[in-house]
């Protein structure tokens, strides 16, 4: 009834191995099912959002967000990394963090400005896609200088759905009124239009690769008192999180000058020295040949 599942592993021994006995690691599904499950919690958010219930939409959307940033880092450790897997994990992602913040939003406020909230959150889900669609693209460019790989184009999917939201946690604060769904619409299209921007921002699956022993208990600390505020004051722990990714964005983009001015010094310094030892290597060839002419 089904087809054979095909993972088209990038370990081609591996992957004719098991075409001939007809099997499949566990391991290999484990990434898979983390995705599938974050796809369910997306797809709950949204009809949380459709019914109204808001606190419940928001926190399917973050679950979806915390699997979203697992599930990579688990098909890594099982050594399972497939291509079947990365393009499930790019429409889970459209669905969740492109459709379902937009469909949040539209109920929560923005279907008070009838079409034109519509055109609002189709241009976020429009902006979702273009910016899912061009990180898979730049997971193929394999020669991006080191430095680079600590920085992101533009706000990540996730990232945009979480910050898009602001308005829904300002909600506890007192902050929803009528008068502001104008700003809401225009928070959405910023929002919208920073994911397809050149802006790079951080990115913090090349943080924290290596901790020295002695950061390791305060980084528990805070990661306890995270979650602990997470679950104790979502709201307000969200609204907070995402004003401070928000003036983050600037520091983002001055680290990547920083990084670049030293990136391009040390290019042209090792150029430099290439230069000069050509020159000395020619030097004493040609001191050589004179010589040997004599």
């Amino acid at each position: 009834m089904f087809p054979p599942f095909d993972p088209e592993r990038d370990d081609r021994k591996l992957s004719q191995r098991l075409l001939v006995r007809g099997e499949v690691p566990i391991r290999v599904l484990i990434p898979n099912i983390f995705t599938l499950v974050g796809l369910c919690a997306g797809l709950t958010a949204i009809r949380m959002g459709i019914e109204h219930r808001w606190d419940m939409a928001v926190a399917a959307l973050v679950f979806a967000a915390f699997l979203d940033g697992i599930d990579g880092h688990v098909a890594r450790l099982l050594k399972a990394s497939t291509r079947f897997g990365a393009e499930l994990d790019s429409l889970a992602d459209f669905v969740n963090f492109g459709v379902a913040p937009a469909i949040i939003l539209f109920a929560w406020s923005l279907e008070d400005l009838k079409s034109l909230g519509w055109i609002a959150v189709l241009v976020f889900a429009v902006c979702s896609a273009l910016r899912l669609a061009r990180f898979n693209v730049s997971l193929s460019q394999t020669d991006q200088p080191i430095w680079k790989k600590s920085f992101f184009v533009g706000v990540p999917a996730p990232a945009g759905a979480i910050i898009v939201l602001l308005p829904i946690y300002g909600q506890d604060l007192g902050l929803h009124w009528p008068s502001l769904t104008p700003l809401v619409l225009l928070y959405t299209i910023a929002v919208a239009l920073l994911m397809v921007s050149n802006l790079p921002t951080f990115s913090i699956k090349m943080l924290g690769q290596r901790i020295h022993r002695e950061y390791v208990p305060p980084l528990f600390v805070l990661a306890a008192l995270f979650i602990a505020l997470l679950l104790t004051y979502p709201a307000q722990t969200l609204f907070a999180g995402s004003l401070i990714y928000l003036a983050l964005l600037p520091v983002s983009a001055y680290r990547y000058l920083v990084a670049k001015r030293h990136a391009d010094a040390f290019a042209k310094a090792q150029n430099g020295k290439d230069t000069e030892a050509e020159t000395s290597n020619a030097n004493r060839t040609e001191t050589t040949r004179m010589s040997t002419d004599l």
